[in-house]
């Protein structure tokens, strides 16, 4: 596997450039409405109230995460909208996208226990990461879901 050097911008939603957003947005939609031909409303109101961990190389925006504070996905602090572009994967920039959108939810948010809403056919990948299975799968617009909680050691 051939290791990307990314650099890393995270910015809350105020602070976003008009061309930041747009990149974000069409990388979301290249993915989750092209790729997975999935029909979806991806702006749910909840970008303005998240953090937005983009992943640059060189100048093209490649991988992105939506982070968020508690009580607003769900009780516990989120990981979300994640998403590398399909030109990239298998460059490890995935792996890096996880390991730094982790570190800025401590960060952002304080070390504490973190959830998401992850395709199933992911469960090993996040499970890496030291998330384990905390929900049965359910569908979320028609493919297969699971939540996963990564439990701070106390």
């Amino acid at each position: 596997m051939n290791t990307l050097k990314l650099t890393w911008l995270c910015k809350p939603f105020h602070d976003l450039t008009p061309q930041e957003l747009y990149a974000i947005l069409r990388l979301r939609s290249e993915v989750f409405v092209v790729e997975q031909n999935c029909v979806f409303l991806d702006m749910d109101n909840k970008d303005q109230v998240a953090y937005h961990l983009m992943g640059y190389s060189n100048d093209e925006l490649i991988a992105t995460t939506r982070l968020l504070g508690k009580d607003t996905a769900y009780k516990l602090m989120s990981i979300g909208r994640v998403v590398t572009s399909p030109g990239h994967r298998g460059t490890g920039a995935g792996r890096a996208l996880m390991e730094e959108s982790i570190k800025r939810c401590y960060e952002l948010f304080g070390t504490e226990d973190i959830k998401i809403g992850a395709q199933l056919y992911l469960r090993k990948f996040y499970e890496s990461f030291g998330f384990q299975q905390s929900s049965d799968m359910y569908l979320e617009d028609d493919i297969e879901h699971i939540e996963m909680i990564k439990q701070v050691d106390h």
